[in-house]
């Protein structure tokens, strides 16, 4: 065929005669099931949502949509109503779609609603998935089973740092009107939507690194509104709660039928308010506790010191009935015995006395006649001293010379110039030595 035989068409024809086709073979609209990987908001309002299908975690169709702004508005207002949740990625949806082609633009789907309920669906599949997942495990009462500790004073806080609920919570620790004293911790956290479920259980492992610090763990989430709560049902959260080493509590603020993740928490309350409350009322009643084993020991303290004052009264009457009758037993014994003395004393006494008396008879004359023997000894004895005496050699003429107070004999060595005393009968002469005439 020659160059001039070809038949040849514009783009644009082409492109139309394509556009045209898809309109009268899509002519109507269908409902798509599709997960919205990627929401695409322009500034404009619009979105361009990238949508696929999924098998094994595979991509194995994909295609792009379009929701004008006024529409947006309407789908996502009456989903969140449904769900409680706004549109973001990762979720799959029912979509009302009609098939576009435009020239420039290409194919697309234009997304004209959105059915919530499938949604919903989906969410409480997610749910009972998640739940059967923790009953395989054998989780589900995992974290119940730790032990509460008596006063839950160390609380480590997971919550935005800017959240009502958070504001509420610290106020009804603070303004309790017993003055019980807490000491907290704050981890921040998303507490709701797409980023929640990391967020928080990153919050856990931190809290798990210095877990000695804490005697609890509190979740809260405050506002009063229920959007962003599926986050609570994914099962990488609720594993993480039910196996965390200590208590694990949830005031996440909502009214209608619990989480995955409260079910599986220790203890969950309704609002961060209540949830604080419950740890004041735990102060409380350790209190009363307190005040009244205090009452009833102090009563049975009183009660058991009257019963042994009485036994004590009783037992003393009785010791000192049974002491008197003891002492008045010795004091007659002992007038017995004193008598038996006396008596035996006063008749030992009569035999030693008629002994001494006899005694005395025996040996008064032999004391008398030795007596007289030893006068006559001495008298001899006497008679001679004197004869002895100094006198009596001096009166025949003789003396004595003395030096240093000491009589001269043959061992006394006499010097020149000493002195020496000589005495007589007639007195003492003292001289002072000028020769020695030695004997041979």
């Amino acid at each position: 065929m020659s160059q001039s035989e070809k038949q040849v068409f514009s783009l644009k024809q082409v492109v139309q005669s394509i556009q045209k086709t898809i309109e009268d073979r899509y002519s109507t609209y269908y409902w798509v099931k599709a997960e919205m990987h990627k929401m695409n908001r322009y500034p404009s309002g619009h979105a361009f949502p990238e949508l696929v299908q999924k098998e094994d975690g595979k991509i194995v169709a994909q295609i792009t949509g379009t929701i004008w702004k006024q529409q947006l508005e309407r789908i996502n207002e009456a989903f969140v109503r449904v769900v409680k949740e706004p549109l973001q990625d990762g979720k799959t949806l029912l979509l009302q779609v009609k098939i576009n082609f435009h020239p420039t633009f290409g194919l697309t789907l234009q997304i004209l609603d959105i059915d919530p309920s499938y949604s919903l669906g989906e969410l409480q599949r997610e749910r009972e998935e998640t739940l059967r997942k923790l009953e395989q495990l054998q989780l589900i009462n995992c974290n119940q089973t730790k032990e509460f500790p008596l006063l839950p004073k160390r609380i480590a806080i997971i919550s935005g740092d800017a959240s009502k609920g958070l504001s509420d919570f610290y106020q009804v620790l603070q303004d309790n009107p017993n003055k019980y004293f807490f000491e907290t911790s704050l981890f921040e956290a998303y507490v709701q939507g797409d980023l929640a479920v990391q967020s928080i259980c990153a919050a856990l492992e931190n809290i798990k690194k210095q877990i000695d610090l804490f005697d609890i763990v509190v979740i809260v989430r405050g506002g009063g509104a229920e959007v962003g709560m599926t986050c609570y049902n994914h099962f990488e959260l609720c594993q993480a709660i039910a196996t965390f080493p200590i208590p694990v509590l949830t005031g996440i603020g909502h009214s209608t039928n619990l989480t995955v993740a409260e079910m599986v928490a220790y203890r969950n309350a309704i609002t961060p308010t209540k949830l604080a409350e419950f740890l004041v009322l735990t102060f409380r009643e350790f209190d009363l506790e307190v005040q009244q084993l205090t009452q009833y020991i102090l009563l049975e303290s009183n009660r058991f010191l009257n019963v042994k004052q009485q036994s004590l009264i009783t037992l003393a009457n009785g010791i000192h009935q049974g002491v008197q009758k003891r002492v008045q037993h010795a004091k007659e014994r002992f007038l017995s015995v004193q008598f038996q003395v006396q008596h035996q004393t006063r008749n030992q006494l009569s035999i030693h006395h008629q002994v001494l008396q006899n005694q005395e008879t025996r040996l008064k004359p032999q004391v008398l006649f030795l007596l007289d023997k030893e006068v006559q000894k001495v008298n001899q004895i006497e008679e001679k001293v004197q004869f002895l005496d100094p006198i009596h050699v001096l009166k025949r003429g003789y003396s004595i010379t003395r030096m240093n107070g000491k009589a001269i004999d043959e061992k006394s060595i006499i010097e020149l110039d000493a002195h020496i005393e000589t005495e007589t009968i007639q007195g003492t002469i003292s001289a002072k030595v000028t020769s020695i005439s030695r004997n041979a």
